[in-house]
């Protein structure tokens, strides 16, 4: 049986960077350091975290002193305004890119643009993002962008959450170009996710079983299983080399196999590898 990684697999630079960020403030600090939420969408790399002695909380209220991290998916500026008032030093793990996206939010705000974010709703990239500019407002599909803008005539600045699948971005643009008389549009989806949603839409039409590695809890990685799934119905998501199901495999010469940007390496390598264990017992 033939395995085939995708390049682009696993932890983006941005996770990469929040990953490491946490864990150097853990250990270089005396004193607390508690995060709102979870670092990144990934149970594993949430204990990692935890065993590192990482607090998790969900709201400021329960955090006294130390340090607040900021998580990679990044966080309201009301967030940093009341950890400074509280007296609380800073870590920021935000993805370098969707800071970029931040900025692009609060320029078009600026400018008067009334700001649309196209992405989730309740996704925390997405709340933070929003949080940027008075103006936003969150649009997940084209059917909610035409309720939500009967009458044209609003001048648009349009933003994108960095892991968004662009076939749904460029069918939300088409309707809110109907129904405004200006639009500014930045596509803010960032590289490794454009480079993950290529091979995913590739690695369908090549091999016989899709398997795509990573936390149901996120959404790069669902939206990955969605977009091969459409593509091949032997698509399966796990978490886990123990979710692996020797069924999925009857009659298969070739696996593609991906990841979501969240998924540690180590776990990458545990799925193959049981998936080579399955291949050989098939054999025999």
């Amino acid at each position: 049986m033939n395995i085939h990684l995708a390049k682009s697999a696993g932890f983006c630079s941005g996770v990469k960077r929040a990953v490491r960020l946490a864990l150097e403030t853990a250990h270089n600090k005396d004193v607390p350091v508690s995060m709102l939420g979870d670092i990144v969408h990934n149970e594993h790399v949430v204990r990692e975290l935890d065993l590192a002695g990482i607090q998790v909380v969900e709201s400021l209220d329960q955090i006294e002193s130390g340090v607040l991290l900021v998580r990679a998916h990044g966080a309201v500026p009301e967030i940093y305004e009341k950890a400074r008032q509280k007296g609380l030093d800073i870590a920021d793990a935000t993805c370098p890119l969707v800071l970029d996206i931040h900025n692009v939010a609060r320029r078009l705000d600026a400018e008067g643009y009334q700001v649309v974010v196209i992405g989730d709703h309740g996704h925390d990239e997405v709340i933070g993002i929003a949080g940027q500019a008075a103006s936003s407002m969150i649009v997940a599909s084209p059917e909610e962008a035409g309720r939500m803008f009967q009458k044209k005539g609003a001048r648009l600045g349009v933003v994108v959450q960095s892991t968004q699948d662009i076939t749904n971005v460029q069918n939300i643009l088409a309707v809110l170009a109907s129904k405004c008389r200006e639009l500014k549009f930045f596509n803010t989806i960032c590289a490794p996710t454009t480079k993950h949603q290529q091979e995913i839409r590739e690695l369908p039409h090549l091999h016989d079983v899709i398997i795509i590695i990573g936390s149901y809890t996120s959404a790069n990685t669902c939206r990955m299983t969605s977009i091969a799934k459409a593509l091949n119905p032997r698509t399966y998501q796990v978490e886990s080399a123990d979710d692996v199901n020797p069924e999925w495999f009857r009659g298969t010469d070739s696996v593609g196999v991906s990841a979501g940007a969240s998924t540690p390496d180590t776990i990458i390598r545990k799925v193959i590898e049981r998936i080579r264990e399955i291949a050989e017992e098939t054999e025999q």
